[in-house]
């Protein structure tokens, strides 16, 4: 295995073309690797338990691909992607075929094999032996919610969310209690499981979606990226399409804590302090048509008072002429270091907190996630 160092010091992050490995040395980053180059990279992690780096691929050709190296990506080996049952459909009876790999958790400290995988077309997968192989999660995918409105109920059910289908973009594994889990979907909602994925609960109550009916039924809204407090995993923020919120009391109620009047409110990154479940970060775009930098100005948005009031930081961040979007995986925090890619290739560092950023480097290709190791 690789040697881990500190973490904060190494930055993981999945391109348009290829995986990039960043490494912090004496105050300065610098690029010491770049693998699967040319093929684009849907989202890269380190397993934390073993450090084992994890690559999703979505081949042009071939199709989606996952690869795991045990020396920081100097070598790779394939294993077998998530494969739908045969016989599983989706709305209007199309056969389930793995579309994407939206996002890779690990399981908790008293499972050290077991891995989660979310994907398009709305499946969760898992696996008991380290990624040799995957299983669908049954009870997920056969929750009565996922089909309904299949006889043709406008907006009911689970659909896709900028994609032709839902994808599963957030697996949160509770650190306290690895039977306990959060699943963000676009376009579905929250769901919550206390019992090991046995039973699903929905948790979308205080959300609210301006492209569903009113009253809104059960699912159909739109969590962009849903993350906790890792201190305190009830305190849980997401960024949606309809604003920010927050739940203190784990995801059976949320609060929209977007800004009045300000910046905060369409995004899709968000990060919350390690230890302070009050104090969070964003991203705001203008959208949701747009999808850019608000009026060519790139800025991080924090609260301290769990979304009471936003303060604007923008210092080392072009304020003219920035046209950058930033992913729902491509934000990530360590400690008081924070640091971001944009669709522009822009790669951004923050040592304080978000009071100022540096560059780390301008021509990346697209970047679709950026995960501190």
């Amino acid at each position: 295995m690789a040697s881990s160092g500190a973490r904060g010091d190494r930055l993981v992050l999945g391109t348009r073309k290829g995986l990039f490995v960043l490494e912090r040395s004496r105050g300065k980053w610098k690029q010491v690797r770049l693998a699967h180059a040319g093929v684009p990279v849907s989202y890269a992690m380190l397993d934390p338990r073993n450090e084992r780096l994890w690559a999703c691929l979505d081949h042009g050709h071939w199709g989606q691909k996952l690869q795991r190296s045990d020396d920081m990506g100097e070598t790779w080996e394939e294993v077998p992607a998530p494969v739908y049952p045969e016989g599983e459909v989706l709305k209007g009876g199309e056969p389930a075929t793995l579309k994407y790999l939206w996002t890779m958790s690990a399981g908790g400290a008293d499972e050290p094999d077991r891995l989660y995988i979310g994907t398009e077309p709305g499946g969760l997968f898992k696996s008991d032996d380290n990624g040799s192989s995957f299983e669908l999660v049954e009870s997920f995918w056969n929750h009565p919610s996922r089909l309904a409105g299949d006889e043709g109920e406008e907006f009911a059910g689970w659909f896709g969310g900028g994609r032709d289908n839902p994808g599963i973009h957030s697996v949160v594994v509770d650190p306290r209690d690895s039977k306990r889990l959060w699943i963000g979907i676009s376009c579905a909602g929250v769901f919550e499981t206390t019992d090991g994925c046995e039973t699903w609960a929905i948790r979308n109550k205080g959300m609210t979606a301006p492209f569903l009916p009113d009253p809104p039924p059960e699912v159909g809204f739109d969590p962009h990226l849903v993350v906790p407090c890792p201190a305190n995993p009830d305190v849980l923020w997401q960024q949606n399409h309809a604003g920010v919120y927050r739940s203190s009391d784990g995801g059976k109620l949320w609060e929209d804590v977007s800004q009045e009047g300000g910046p905060v409110y369409f995004g899709f990154g968000v990060c919350v302090d390690e230890k302070d479940p009050d104090t969070a970060w964003v991203l705001p775009a203008d959208g949701d048509e747009r999808r850019m930098a608000i009026d060519g100005a790139l800025c991080v948005c924090r609260t301290e008072d769990g979304g009471k009031s936003w303060t604007r930081l923008c210092e080392g961040l072009p304020q003219e002429s920035a046209h950058d979007l930033v992913l729902r995986h491509a934000f990530d925090l360590a400690g008081d270091r924070l640091a971001f890619g944009s669709t522009s290739g822009n790669v951004y560092a923050s040592e304080n907190r978000g009071e100022a950023w540096f560059p780390i480097g301008h021509h990346f290709p697209q970047v679709y996630s950026a995960r501190f190791a």
